[in-house]
């Protein structure tokens, strides 16, 4: 018996191009009523009105012509350009090599204001633009000035030179398996570098060593968002993560204990899932506060290393509080950030729903906010708008910022949320650095700078870059005793001093790399997701090159050795 063959009619495939002209702009609207799957059949109202009047067996014959065109309907592959951010064709924006290029239908990405680009905006141009300086005046509040007088001894009148760590000293490549997420420097040994990422590692280098370092993986189960020293004992640390626990880690041994965990069930749903992001020490009252996902704060007894008191909710239920910061001065007080687009200050005293001393107002996000590091009097917040607020004064006017300063830092997914911190050895409280979105061109690469920033004037005192480093630099630390600067790129560590100037010695510059792992690469498909968190590694610091004081093999030999405390 003869086998029939199955003959599949296969519709055509019609492929738009985007033309140099901009002809089929007018037909945009048309395109886009269409679908990606092709132009309907069309359909007369005569032929609908004539159906009624033919018999049984013109209907059926119409039943199946219809039913052949629509299977051999022409499928239509657009390729003209369609714009990232408004989702219309005709045009693109976003990064195009070195430059960002604005969709026309939105506002400047930099400052949010309509009427220009980002690449001519003012701010671009200068970044005190419409910054009110800070008044050269003593203050006339007498609780301010009681509070200054209290800390003459510790602040000094002259403002000092700032000194800027603007090269890179040695670096650790792909040290994490996914992104860097957090910094800390230890407290007492100066060499001494702390690190955690997504995946909720915990990473322990000595960068004077370069090659001593050591990753614990079983501390948290995901994201590790904060960390803080054990005031009485440095060799102990607390970490937060978004896996709803606490932990308390040894870091000789990296044996780590749970002190909470908000998800003892595990894993129930979304709805149910606990988060914990922002993390402080109160040293004085001998408690970890940690807030979570849904805008409550718990405390934790640092005697006992247990839950203590009920949780408090300190932001808008449902919303995120990504910062706790307590006053260095006065403990007592207390900063929290979040999601609902608020900073607030609580007494410690009188923790309770809806008892905040003052509610700071933003028009997005606040990715973190912090008390001055020397007198505590001042406040510096970080929010989505592209903007640094500065309050000079928390016995003052605490209704609008003193100054608002436009600087990028308006991410997309797939990056550690940008924080500007103050510099915690600069005696006037004005310097701070924060990492900058928006790249530049220089010399043809597209380099992402940290930027030094003058609170008091909204001054660029310095932007600070490596061309081997093209990845952005989200997360930045500065040392707290010494004249350097942490840095977390994608998954590598970067570690910054001061270039040394000299008009008679001309030393060689020596930079120590160490290279941990292999660079992965991608294989272009329509299956592989573009996981931007783990950016693309520095491929500039090519581990066959000359820029490492020793070879690969020597260093990763070295690697094996255990971290000196």
């Amino acid at each position: 018996m003869m086998t029939r063959r199955r003959n599949p009619a296969f519709p055509k495939v019609v492929i738009e191009r985007d033309a140099d002209s901009e002809e089929s702009s007018s037909s945009s609207d048309d395109d886009d009523e269409e679908g990606e799957d092709g132009p309907e059949p069309e359909t007369s109202e005569e032929e609908g009105e004539e159906l009624p009047e033919s018999g049984n067996g013109d209907k059926k014959e119409e039943a199946l012509a219809d039913a052949k065109a629509k299977r051999k309907a022409p499928i239509t592959i657009s390729l003209k350009k369609v714009c990232k951010v408004c989702k219309r064709p005709g045009h693109e924006a976003g990064f195009k090599g070195a430059t960002y290029i604005d969709c026309p239908m939105k506002p400047c990405f930099l400052c949010k204001m309509p009427g220009h680009t980002t690449m001519t905006c003012p701010h671009k141009v200068a970044s005190e633009h419409g910054v009110v300086p800070a008044p050269h005046r003593n203050t006339q509040n007498p609780a301010e000035y009681v509070f200054e007088r209290q800390l003459v001894p510790r602040i000094r009148q002259c403002k000092p030179a700032y000194v800027i760590p603007d090269q890179v000293s040695c670096a650790v490549i792909r040290y994490h398996s996914r992104r860097v997420t957090c910094l800390e420097f230890h407290p007492r040994n100066n060499n001494l570098l702390l690190s955690g990422d997504k995946k909720g590692q915990l990473g322990v280098w000595d960068f004077d060593e370069v090659s001593e370092k050591v990753v614990y993986g079983t501390i948290h189960s995901c994201i590790l968002n904060n960390m803080r020293f054990n005031p009485t004992n440095d060799g102990m640390i607390y970490s937060s993560s978004s896996d709803g626990t606490i932990s308390y880690t040894d870091l000789e041994t990296g044996i780590s204990s749970s002190l909470m965990n908000l998800n003892p069930d595990g894993w129930q749903g979304p709805s149910s899932w606990r988060m914990l992001y922002g993390m402080d020490v109160n040293a004085e009252r001998g408690l970890v506060l940690v807030a979570d996902n849904v805008g409550f704060l718990y405390l934790v007894d640092t005697r006992s290393n247990n839950e203590t008191g009920k949780a408090v909710l300190i932001h808008k239920k449902g919303s995120k509080v990504v910062g706790l910061h307590c006053n260095p001065v006065q403990p007592d007080l207390l900063l929290s950030c979040g999601n609902d687009h608020f900073a607030r200050i609580w007494d410690m005293r009188k923790l309770e729903a809806g008892g905040s001393l003052y509610d700071l107002a933003h028009k997005r996000v606040v990715n973190s906010a912090y008390f001055s590091p020397i007198s505590g009097t001042k406040i510096l917040t970080t929010a989505q708008d592209n903007r640094l607020r500065i309050w000079d004064s928390i016995f003052g006017d605490m209704d609008s910022p003193s100054r608002e300063i436009v600087h990028s830092h308006d991410f997309n997914r797939h990056l550690t949320p940008f924080r500007a911190e103050w510099d915690p050895k600069d005696s006037s409280e004005t310097l701070a650095v924060i990492g900058r979105y928006i790249s530049e061109n220089f010399n043809g690469t597209a380099l992402h700078p940290i930027d030094f920033i003058d609170t008091g004037t909204g001054q660029l005192v310095a932007e600070v870059m490596d061309p081997n480093i093209t990845t952005i630099s989200p997360v930045n630390k500065l040392h707290p005793r010494d004249d350097v600067l942490a840095s977390g790129s994608s998954r590598s560590l970067f570690i910054w001093r001061p270039k040394e100037k000299s008009d008679f010695v001309e030393k060689k510059e020596e930079r120590k790399i160490l290279f941990c792992g292999k660079a992965e690469r991608k294989k272009p498909g329509k299956n592989v997701v573009d996981d931007s968190d783990d950016d693309s590694d520095c491929s500039g610091f090519s581990s066959k090159g000359k820029r490492s004081k020793f070879s690969k093999k020597e260093l990763i030999g070295k690697s094996k050795r255990k971290v000196k405390r």
